[in-house]
């Protein structure tokens, strides 16, 4: 009887996840990021992140508007392209994709998700100040590569919000355009055509500001942003190289295993979603804290 009621409700659930336009809701809210992301960068000034990042609501014509719109459009882009991941995998419309193009697609996944990241780091307020000691930590623990990777990607003992800043710009954009050129050149998005997701990320970016957390003196603990609070919980119990390399990495491994349809793909799959669960209960731990 409960075998006979679950089905028709995997089956309509299954069916949302695949034909709900994902993608382009994804696609706009980039679009939306990107714009509020330029008047932003206007008033943004990288060797005085803190001030500057605050000052935006009090300086700036609208500026409290701007930085909430960039902030919860940037949300909804990673969270919808999750989604539409998902979908392609469920679908398995990636079988029309040779290797190599899903191999790019997967990896955008996590340079979007660097995308984000490093606009918390560069508001240097306490999640942004957490966040960065974390990738910091991550990255020197990789062996031979870490000092290079670190001064490439992040270096923000060294030089401050400079060269994070030029990543999240330009460094971490190109590459995400460059593994999603293929896909983006023959898919099309119009504004109209998702103008309830345009009205709904306005409306909350007015009446929602986006958060801003002064370091508070004598606060032991400080959470970092919400897709990272597994990994941070998970650094507690193990080596940062294990716990912000090697364990994301199964992942993006797993991610690139199920896209193709070799023998392997069914325990590709299941590792996906343990891993998720894992993460989801590290996350909540984390939140709890």
């Amino acid at each position: 009887m409960e075998r006979g009621i679950l089905l028709p409700f995997k089956i309509v659930l299954r069916t949302l996840l695949i034909e709900t336009k994902w993608g382009g809701m994804s696609l706009v809210s980039l679009y939306l990021s990107v714009l509020s992301g330029m008047v932003v960068a206007l008033q943004y000034d990288p060797t005085t992140p803190f001030f500057s990042a605050s000052s935006l609501d009090l300086l700036m014509p609208y500026g409290q508007f701007f930085r909430s719109c960039h902030f919860y459009s940037s949300q909804l882009f990673i969270l919808f392209s999750l989604a539409h991941l998902t979908a392609v995998i469920i679908e398995k419309s990636d079988q029309q994709l040779n290797f190599g193009k899903w191999f790019l697609l997967v990896v955008s996944v996590p340079t979007a998700l660097l995308l984000l990241f490093t606009g918390y780091v560069l508001r240097a307020d306490a999640t942004g100040e957490a966040a960065g000691v974390i990738a910091e930590n991550i990255t020197l623990s990789i062996p031979y590569l870490g000092e290079t990777l670190n001064s490439l990607l992040f270096a923000i003992e060294a030089e401050g919000m400079k060269r994070i800043y030029a990543n999240h710009l330009v460094g971490f954009g190109l590459v995400w355009g460059v593994c999603c050129w293929d896909h983006l050149r023959r898919y099309r998005v119009s504004f109209s055509q998702h103008s309830l997701l345009l009205f709904g990320t306005v409306a909350l970016s007015l009446c929602l500001v986006a958060p801003m957390e002064p370091t508070r003196l004598g606060l032991f603990h400080i959470q970092g942003p919400w897709f990272l609070l597994g990994l941070q919980e998970l650094l507690r119990y193990v080596q940062p190289f294990w716990a912000g390399v090697i364990f994301p990495g199964t992942l993006v491994a797993a991610l690139v295993c199920a896209g193709t349809e070799f023998p392997g793909r069914r325990k590709s799959l299941l590792l996906i979603v343990v891993w998720l669960i894992v993460y989801f209960s590290l996350s909540i731990v984390a939140a709890l804290r």
